[in-house]
């Protein structure tokens, strides 16, 4: 029995959900920084960054559950984005970007949990 790797396509979408995940990380980190004095800037860095250190375990393992529950992580991000970009002006360039790189984030969660589906024995089989 021959075991083959992970599809190339796999790989990407492994890749770019690591990359979109390290993106909103840093987007977040620079808007907690700039947004208060210096120890009480880390702490909410580090309270901002907690749902997206949730399911990196599981992530670089290439868990497709993990990928899954981690949709719900994203959301908060989201409404920050949306919600900042609106109502605050004075960080409105920064809200945007993290609006962006979540919603990045979001489409590499699902695209992964899209290219990993295993096929159904219908699907795997040809007919003859």
């Amino acid at each position: 029995m021959i075991r083959r790797g992970p599809s190339p396509a796999l790989v990407v979408a492994r890749r770019w959900v690591l990359g979109t995940l390290s993106a909103v990380g840093a987007c977040v980190c620079l808007a907690a920084l700039l947004s208060a004095g210096w120890p009480r800037s880390a702490l909410l860095a580090v309270l901002l960054l907690l749902p997206l250190l949730l399911p990196l375990r599981g992530l670089l393992r290439g868990d497709r559950r993990t990928h899954a529950w981690a949709t719900l992580c994203v959301a908060p991000y989201i409404v920050y984005g949306i919600t900042e970009s609106i109502a605050n002006p004075a960080v409105r360039g920064i809200a945007a970007v993290i609006l962006l790189s979540s919603l990045a984030h979001f489409i590499a969660l699902v695209a992964f949990l899209r290219l990993s589906r295993p096929q159904s024995r219908a699907q795997a089989e040809p007919n003859p």
